[in-house]
């Protein structure tokens, strides 16, 4: 099963949403071409997939920030990652999500 597993299979959980992050930067804004060994990620992406309404520890639904097609801005450390094919996707809590850009 996982070997066939595509992104359009994926249906968030409750809570979540599935994030395309940006491609890597392979060159700076001076014109600088950066090595394959540069590590820094983005932090933005595209929503791809919205999981349901979160119930928090008090009953209170919390709706999710954004929606499939929005560009987000993320927190460095939050969500978990996945690979599928050649690219990483990222499932963020809605708490994960900083801002919207728009």
């Amino acid at each position: 099963m996982v070997n066939s597993l595509t992104i359009k299979k994926l249906q968030p959980t409750p809570g979540f949403v599935l994030v395309e992050p940006a491609k890597q930067e392979k060159k700076t804004a001076s014109g600088l071409y950066l090595p394959d060994s540069h590590t820094e990620k983005p932090q933005y992406g595209t929503v791809l997939a919205v999981g349901g309404k979160l119930i928090n520890d008090r009953g209170v639904e919390v709706n999710s920030p954004a929606k499939a097609g929005d560009t987000v801005l993320y927190k460095e450390w939050g969500g978990n990652e996945v690979e599928i094919g050649d690219t990483k996707y990222q499932f963020l809590k809605f708490d994960d999500i900083l801002a919207i850009v728009k």
